[in-house]
């Protein structure tokens, strides 16, 4: 059944009690608050209070110094809302570089073009980006029909010991690398079935975000502009639209060029920002990671101060009461 936890859908099993849950989200013994539909839920209820089909949980804690501002994707909590690719480097060492630079903690792979499992004592990439730091994130980068997708995805569970989350996408040309929607229908279907969490990849059409987020796909992640084009949020609107209506994470995926475009999609209330391109091929690319983790902060902050409403007149910053005129 599905629930949501701090905004973020999660499927749990049925008769599942919150002590359960804070045992699966590895909150056990932590000093932690949890809210139930809009109720305060006293710790010594945790374990006989049984979970519902729709409930709603916030789960809160102190720390120091700021606000806790995770999101969850597939009940895995992540600080760092820039996702980042590893493709169109000049080498492994720049790589490195430039995902430390971003702080990204998921990492998408291309699992199609990468060197991964390749011979003896030829550069690994597992070895730049280890399992043990960041959440490797299989794509299907390359696959133009459904089963050639789901067959990527199992491949890639079997090289990376069981490894669930992938991040779908099926193109429907090489020219425009546009999703191919009717095919990544089939293979969402199918991966889920199947046992993965799947992060999908579609236009920015509402109809068919929201039609991906029902079949159980933990992200939508709708373009921005076509792959690799550098083009910005092309229709900011219907990103908008996506977001309002989601109960799960929403992260623009293609299109970005700049650290302000990034920041657009925040200040839209995306959960996050995955991006390769603009970043690899930066003049660059470690400053620019840099500053892209810094226009995903900004335009996240922007967000939740929320903005001044847009006027068509100019409106003084200082009273002009007591004036000399």
């Amino acid at each position: 059944m599905m629930i949501y936890i701090n905004g973020d859908g999660r499927e749990v099993a049925e008769k599942t009690t919150v002590a359960d849950l804070i045992a699966e989200l590895d909150l056990t013994n932590k000093k932690i608050a949890v809210e139930l539909n809009e109720e305060i839920l006293p710790f010594q209820n945790f374990a006989t209070q049984s979970l519902n089909s729709g409930d709603k949980l916030e789960i809160v804690h102190a720390i120091g110094g700021g606000q806790d501002d995770s999101f969850l994707i597939a009940g895995k909590a992540y600080q760092s809302r820039l996702l980042v690719g590893t493709g169109k480097y000049k080498d492994l060492e720049e790589t490195r570089l430039a995902i430390e630079a971003s702080g990204a903690e998921i990492v998408t792979v291309a699992i199609r073009r990468t060197n991964i499992g390749q011979n003896a004592g030829e550069p690994n990439l597992l070895d730049v980006i280890s399992p043990d730091k960041y959440t490797i994130l299989p794509n299907t980068a390359g696959c133009y029909d459904a089963q050639e997708a789901v067959r990527t995805c199992r491949l890639a569970r079997e090289l990376l010991g069981g490894h669930k989350l992938v991040k779908l996408e099926v193109l429907a040309d090489q020219k425009t690398l546009f999703p191919n929607v009717a095919e990544t229908y089939i293979a969402a279907e199918m991966l889920i079935k199947d046992g993965f969490d799947v992060m999908v990849y579609t236009n920015d059409d509402p109809i068919a975000a929201k039609r991906l987020e029902e079949m159980g796909c933990v992200a939508v992640m709708p373009l921005a502009a076509p792959i690799g084009s550098g083009l910005g949020i092309r229709n900011p609107y219907n990103i908008l639209t996506i977001v309002e209506n989601a109960n799960v994470p929403i992260l623009v995926d293609a299109g970005v060029g700049t650290a302000s475009d990034a920041a657009m999609a925040m200040e839209l209330g995306c959960a996050g920002v995955l991006m390769n391109t603009a970043i690899a091929e930066a003049k660059n690319p470690i400053l620019m990671a840099s500053a892209m983790r810094k226009g995903i902060q900004a335009g996240r902050e922007a967000f939740l101060a929320g903005r001044m409403p847009r006027k068509r007149f100019a409106s003084a910053s200082s009273p002009i009461d007591g004036l000399f005129f």
